[in-house]
């Protein structure tokens, strides 16, 4: 990887796959990850803010309107898709090429079947973790009926406690699989199922910079919404950025 500049590939030590394997970066990465972020999103803020903005309505319009509310299941279901088209703008942002508006749709037009594969089996993933945490807080929940009183409400709340934590334990990987696996399809062409394996590998090598990342990320979250989510307008931008550079980082 060229030291210089963090967003030239490095086309040596391809696997068999034609795709160089996930390599092992030190948690200071995680800080570098984000300046990159900041970086691609200060060469064009305009296009950004509009981008994030769209989305953003997109959303709020979807979930406000209960005829139409279903549809926020879609995009939510989509999201790899409109991931994979920014970080092809990501790409060409860091070549100085150009980044417009279109590229939050670039996704429908190349990958599509592979990224919407991708959300496929996240969807699936997602549901069979949600069902058995279902039945975790449901079993807790009829267990506590029929033994009443105090010791009911312990089974509940023990129930309860505990499935979150299979929510959480389970969750974690499935993002970790989808975290490159956008990536790794739009600019490899790396098989669906293939990408989240190593998308899963390539993180779960670099758990200590990403649990980094994410405290990170958990803090400035904390402050983007306080004046009314404003800053969300500009933490958002920077997260994908900073999901392109860990990309480059961590695979080219």
């Amino acid at each position: 990887m060229d030291e210089q500049n963090p967003f030239v590939a490095n086309e040596d030590a391809r696997t068999d796959k034609g795709v160089a394997p996930g390599r092992c970066v030190g948690p200071g990465r995680s800080i570098e990850w984000l300046k990159q972020g900041w970086q691609l999103f200060t060469k064009n803020p305009g296009i950004w803010l509009a981008i994030t903005v769209i989305v953003m309505v997109i959303g709020i319009a979807l979930v406000s309107i209960p005829i139409v509310a279903p549809l926020a299941l879609v995009i939510t279901f989509l999201m790899p898709v409109f991931v994979g088209g920014i970080l092809l703008g990501c790409k060409s942002l860091s070549d100085d090429g150009e980044f417009g508006i279109n590229y939050l749709f670039v996704g429908f037009k190349q990958n599509t079947s592979n990224l919407i594969m991708v959300s496929v089996f996240y969807f699936i993933g997602a549901v069979v973790i949600n069902v058995l945490v279902f039945f975790i807080v449901g079993g807790s929940a009829l267990t506590g009926g029929v033994i009443g009183h105090w010791p009911g409400v312990g089974v509940v709340a023990g129930g309860f406690l505990f499935a979150m934590l299979i929510l959480l334990l389970l969750h974690v990987p499935l993002v970790m699989a989808v975290w490159f696996a956008p990536a790794l399809v739009v600019f490899r062409n790396v098989a669906p199922l293939d990408a989240m394996k190593m998308s899963f590998f390539a993180c779960l090598k670099n758990i200590v910079p990403f649990t980094v990342y994410c405290v990170i990320i958990a803090v400035l979250f904390a402050i983007a919404v306080i004046p009314v989510a404003l800053g969300m307008l500009i933490l958002l931008p920077v997260t994908v950025g900073s999901v392109y550079a860990s990309y480059v980082d961590i695979f080219e």
